[in-house]
């Protein structure tokens, strides 16, 4: 025993000694946790207000009569705004129609256009920056002043378009926002303007992001810049076609500022946010019918957009 070592016996309050440090170190300090508790409740609260709790008030509100003056006023019906709406209102069908028309002319013209626009400005040409200038500045206008814009373009009487058809101060002069017949087209030109300058900078992103190893690797097997970017960068960038898709659908579906613009979304040019509008807003306040068609809207926008998703992340499972 006498030439047992002094620490071989060491007492049993040094094991608790890193437990002891472990309470009195932490993470993060008091202060660190209010100020992450404030940086999750703040953007917690603003979705609430200004997003859930509309969304269930909607709902609710859509199964309701109200002329939107007193609480007093309100009545349940039932399924009945529902059933004007797809029965007994004449712009849904309408609406409905170019609201899929809108989606398909952003997916098949204006998301190409702003693909095609980002493979040319990929390729390092001078004056690359000033050209990304141009062509997002319409993304950073809103859709209000683009309204404005392409109204002075189309003016039947002093608009640019017309001037350069010759047309313009003559009885041959476009009504291009007037006629029925093709202001919708016109407005989705002026929406395709501010679209495809959104998805160039995307898709601009994706490409400089792409590993120039694997252009090497195709280009050493043979394959031509077409096929390189079909087959091997295009599938690279499966996020950024993730993020594409549903920016989209939920363009086409909240399309609703420039048809405001131009014409109250009338008159050739309604869609289904614009009669939301309608019916929420003004003298014949018909809050029930409003609400339903803001709920039709929600579920058309979600639809598609849940199913393309759920399938997508379902393949990469």
């Amino acid at each position: 025993m006498a030439d047992t070592p002094i620490g071989a016996f060491a007492p049993a309050r040094s094991v608790k000694a890193p437990g002891r440090l472990r309470r009195r170190y932490s993470l993060l300090t008091r202060r660190d946790k209010i100020v992450l508790a404030v940086m999750v409740a703040i953007p917690t609260l603003i979705q609430l207000v200004f997003i859930w709790i509309p969304t269930v008030l909607s709902i609710l509100l859509s199964f309701v009569r109200w002329n939107g003056l007193a609480f007093s006023d309100i009545r349940p019906a039932g399924t009945a705004n529902y059933e004007f709406v797809f029965k007994d209102y004449p712009p849904f069908i309408p609406a409905l129609q170019h609201n899929i028309l809108w989606l398909v002319f952003l997916a098949v013209i204006a998301t190409p256009i702003g693909l095609l626009l980002a493979i040319l400005l990929d390729q390092n040409i001078r004056g690359s920056r000033i050209y990304q200038s141009i062509f997002f500045a319409p993304v950073m206008l809103s859709l209000v002043l683009i309204g404005v814009i392409w109204q002075l373009f189309y003016s039947q009487n002093n608009g640019l378009l017309n001037f350069l058809l010759g047309t313009s101060g003559t009885p041959r002069a476009i009504d291009w926002f007037g006629d029925p017949n093709i202001n919708i087209w016109a407005a989705l030109i002026a929406a395709t303007w501010r679209h495809a300058g959104y998805v160039m900078i995307l898709y601009l992103a994706g490409l400089k992001g792409v590993d120039p190893a694997l252009r090497e690797a195709a280009s050493l097997d043979g394959a031509n810049a077409v096929q390189t970017f079909f087959r091997i960068v295009f599938p690279v960038m499966r996020p950024i076609n993730i993020v594409i898709v549903v920016i989209t659908i939920i363009e086409s579906l909240r399309a609703f500022d420039i048809v405001y613009i131009i014409n109250g979304g009338r008159n050739g040019l309604e869609l289904i946010s614009a009669l939301v509008i309608q019916n929420l807003v003004g003298e014949g306040q018909v809050i029930g019918v409003g609400s339903a068609l803001a709920v039709i809207l929600l579920v058309v926008s979600l639809v598609p957009i849940v199913i393309y998703l759920s399938r997508t992340f379902k393949k990469d499972a």
